[in-house]
C-alpha cells in the first residue's frame, strides 16, 4: 500500500486525506500546531460559487493603494523591505487585467460548483457542521458599489449561477432577522454556509474512522531526495518514510518548498474574526457589507464576523485594533439595531490567508519533484474549494482525470 504523506493540517491537508484515505492509500498529515485553530477554523464558513472573480483583478492596485492610507480599511499591503513582497507585487500588476481575470472565471467556478456538490455528499453521513444553503446577500450603501455588484452579478448569470438583484424594501422582505440601512443588495442564491470549527470535528472524526495517522506538534525540517523523488521526511520526532508528498500548508508552503528547492510565491493574508454566541437578534442570511468587504454569517444559535486582508508575513501575530474597529464600524452601519461592540482582545481570532499573485489557488503535480502534489494558495476560498482541492489531489496521485481542469491551477 501506497504512503502519502500531507504536509499540513488545516481543512485542505484534511480533505486531501480524506479522499485519498477512501482510494486505499496509507495516509499520514504532519502539522507543527495542536490544529485546533488557524484559517480553518476562523473563516467565515461560506461555500461561494459566486466568488468566480480572483484577487488580482482590474481596478485592484488602485483601490488598493487609495486603502493604504486608513488605518480601518479593508485592505492594507504592510510595507517592509523583501524581494518575496517586491516579487509578489510584481507578479500580482502583471495579473490584475481583464484577460486574466476572464481565464479565471470558468475555472473558479467549476471548482467552486463541483466543491459544493461533495459537501453535500458530506452532509448525507451526517450535518453536524449546520450546512445550510440560503444563499449569500450582497449589502451595499452607495449607487458607485451597487453598479460594480450588479455587473459582477451578471457575470456569475453568465455560469449558470442563480441571482436576484434586490431594491432596499427586497432586502428588508429577505432578511428579517434584523433590520438593515443599505439602498439594496444581489442575492447569490446558489451559495452555503457552515459552522468551520463543526466541520473540523467532523472531518478528523471521519479521518480516525479511515485510520488517517495525525502527527500533531510535529515539526517537518527536511527531506531526502533521490532521483527527482522524496524518500523521507524528516521531523522533529525522527524520520518517516513515504512514496507521496503532498504540500499544503497555507501561508507557511514557500517555507516548506523552500525546503525541496522549490519557490512558490505566496504571502499571508491576514484576516480578523470574531464571534458572538447564542444571539437572538441577527442577520439570518450570511453577507458580504460591500464597502466595508465584511462577511456575517450566522452559524446554527451564533454570529460569525470577519473582514479585512493584510498583506504581511506570518510573524505578524499582533492584533491590529484599528482594523478590527473597521470591521465594527461596517457592521453597525449595515445593521443600526444590532449595537455590536468592540471585541475583547482576547475573543478576537486572526488567522493568515495564503495568497498567490494570481489570486488562482496551487492544484498540480510538481513538474520537477516526481512525488510532490501541491495544493495551496487558496486565500480566502480554502473552506469554500477544500472538498475540490482533496479530491483532485487524491486523483492526481492516482494518475486518473480530474474532476475539473486544473490547467488554471498550475504554477
Amino acid at each position: 500500500m501506497k504512503k502519502v504523506s500531507i504536509i499540513g493540517g488545516g481543512i485542505i491537508g484534511l480533505c486531501s486525506a480524506y479522499y485519498l484515505a477512501k482510494e486505499g492509500y496509507e495516509v499520514a498529515v504532519f502539522d507543527k500546531s495542536d490544529m485546533t485553530d488557524g484559517c480553518s477554523y476562523g473563516n467565515a464558513g461560506m461555500i461561494v460559487p459566486s466568488h468566480i472573480i480572483p484577487l488580482a483583478q482590474p481596478g485592484m492596485i488602485t483601490q488598493g493603494i487609495k486603502w493604504m492610507f486608513d488605518s480601518q480599511s479593508p485592505f492594507y499591503v504592510k510595507p517592509r523591505l523583501s524581494m518575496d513582497l517586491a516579487n509578489w507585487g510584481i507578479q500580482f500588476y502583471k495579473h490584475a487585467n481583464k484577460q486574466h481575470v476572464e481565464k479565471a472565471m470558468p475555472a473558479l467556478c467549476s471548482l467552486s460548483l463541483f466543491s459544493k456538490e461533495l459537501y453535500q455528499d458530506f452532509i448525507k453521513e451526517s450535518n453536524s457542521f449546520f450546512y445550510e444553503k440560503k444563499g449569500l446577500l450582497m449589502l451595499y450603501k452607495t449607487e458607485k458599489t451597487a453598479e460594480e455588484i450588479h455587473h459582477e452579478g451578471k457575470l456569475a448569470e453568465c455560469f449558470g449561477l442563480e441571482v436576484d438583484y434586490l431594491s432596499k424594501e427586497g432586502v428588508t422582505k429577505l432578511e428579517t432577522g434584523t433590520s438593515t440601512d443599505v439602498i439594496g443588495g444581489v442575492h447569490y442564491k446558489s451559495d452555503a454556509h457552515i459552522y468551520p470549527q463543526k466541520f473540523m470535528q467532523f472531518i478528523k472524526a471521519e479521518l480516525n474512522r479511515l485510520n488517517v495517522k495525525i502527527h500533531n506538534r510535529t515539526t517537518v525540517e527536511d527531506f531526502i531526495i533521490k532521483n527527482n523523488t522524496v524518500t523521507e521526511i524528516l521531523t522533529d520526532m525522527g524520520p518517516f518514510m513515504t512514496d507521496e508528498v503532498v504540500l499544503a500548508c497555507g501561508s507557511w508552503s514557500p517555507k516548506i518548498a523552500k525546503k525541496l528547492n522549490r519557490s512558490i510565491s505566496i504571502l499571508p493574508g491576514k484576516g480578523y474574526s470574531f464571534t458572538l454566541k447564542d444571539v437572538n437578534i441577527k442577520p439570518s442570511i450570511p453577507a458580504i457589507l460591500c464597502e466595508g468587504k465584511v462577511a456575517v454569517t450566522p452559524m446554527n444559535n451564533d454570529i460569525r464576523f470577519g473582514g479585512t486582508m493584510e498583506i504581511t508575513h506570518t510573524n505578524d501575530i499582533k492584533i491590529n485594533k484599528n482594523r478590527v474597529q473597521g470591521i465594527v464600524n461596517s457592521i453597525n452601519e449595515f445593521y443600526p439595531d444590532l449595537k455590536i461592540e468592540m471585541p475583547k482582545e482576547e475573543e478576537t481570532w486572526y488567522g493568515f490567508r495564503p495568497c498567490t499573485p494570481s489570486g488562482m489557488p496551487i492544484i498540480t503535480r510538481d513538474k520537477r519533484i516526481k512525488n510532490l502534489t501541491l495544493a495551496t494558495g487558496h486565500a480566502m476560498m480554502g473552506l469554500s474549494l477544500a472538498p475540490a482541492t482533496g479530491k483532485i489531489v487524491s486523483e492526481i496521485i492516482s494518475g486518473k482525470n480530474t474532476s475539473v481542469n486544473t490547467q488554471m491551477f498550475q504554477l
